[in-house]
């Protein structure tokens, strides 16, 4: 008898957050109670079907050991990279020997802590019937303006929106194939910005399933007190 594929989670957390500013990583800031990354990774760790998690951090990271999350035995430390994809390799490495190729891997950014139970339910069943893999993303409701300037930018032409999705997390795909498609990537000098990128690389074309807007990941200050009303909304309770 075939075993089913187990489901584990990524969180590439070695990053500075200069566009955020301040003494502490973004994803160590207080919300509700919590560290940013708690909040990320309970929504994991707290769900029947998640097996581990392994999260990215810089090796210089003096803050994760004060974490609720530092010593949990389903939560793996693991040094991070120069880059984001370079943290994710790092943690897809970690994981070898206890998951296995065919095995989900579920990709999400530390600074989202506002994923809804729903959310990662419906993503969890889509992967059921899925070969590639899939991840979060929503529609695109404003018009959306292309510019070939970065600096005095004036309008080049309109997109057409109906095609356009805004890229969430988690993203979830294959071990094995993720490996190989980020190492593709980095032997071909390809830049990503998320692993969905890195898939399409291969040829491979991840279904995309409609989440909720309010899983934001903070990026600037003014995100902050913005994902706190979105965790109250959602009935988080403060510790």
């Amino acid at each position: 008898m075939t075993e089913s594929p187990r489901h584990w989670v990524v969180l590439p957390a070695a990053g500075a957050g200069r566009r955020f500013g301040g003494p502490v990583p973004k994803q160590y800031l207080m919300l509700r109670g919590r560290r940013v990354i708690e909040h990320s990774i309970a929504a994991f760790i707290e769900h029947p079907l998640i097996a581990g998690c392994a999260v990215a951090l810089s090796p210089e990271d003096a803050w994760w050991p004060e974490t609720a999350y530092a010593n949990h035995p389903a939560v793996k430390r693991v040094d991070g990279g120069a880059e984001r994809s370079d943290s994710v390799a790092n943690a897809l490495t970690a994981l070898v020997g206890q998951a296995a190729d065919a095995d989900w891997v579920l990709v999400h950014d530390a600074a989202r802590p506002c994923l809804a139970a729903a959310d990662l339910d419906q993503l969890l069943a889509a992967l059921a019937d899925e070969p590639v893999g899939a991840l979060l993303a929503v529609p695109i409701q404003d018009t959306v303006k292309a510019s070939e300037e970065a600096f005095d930018a004036r309008v080049e032409r309109t997109l057409p929106r109906q095609q356009l999705w805004r890229a969430y997390t988690p993203q979830a795909f294959r071990l094995g194939q993720l490996r190989e498609a980020l190492a593709y990537c980095r032997a071909q000098g390809i830049a990503i910005t998320d692993d969905a990128s890195a898939m399409e690389q291969l040829g491979l074309r991840p279904r995309l399933i409609e989440g909720r807007t309010d899983n934001i990941k903070i990026t600037r200050p003014e995100d902050l007190p913005l994902a706190e009303f979105f965790l109250e909304q959602q009935g988080h309770q403060e510790p």
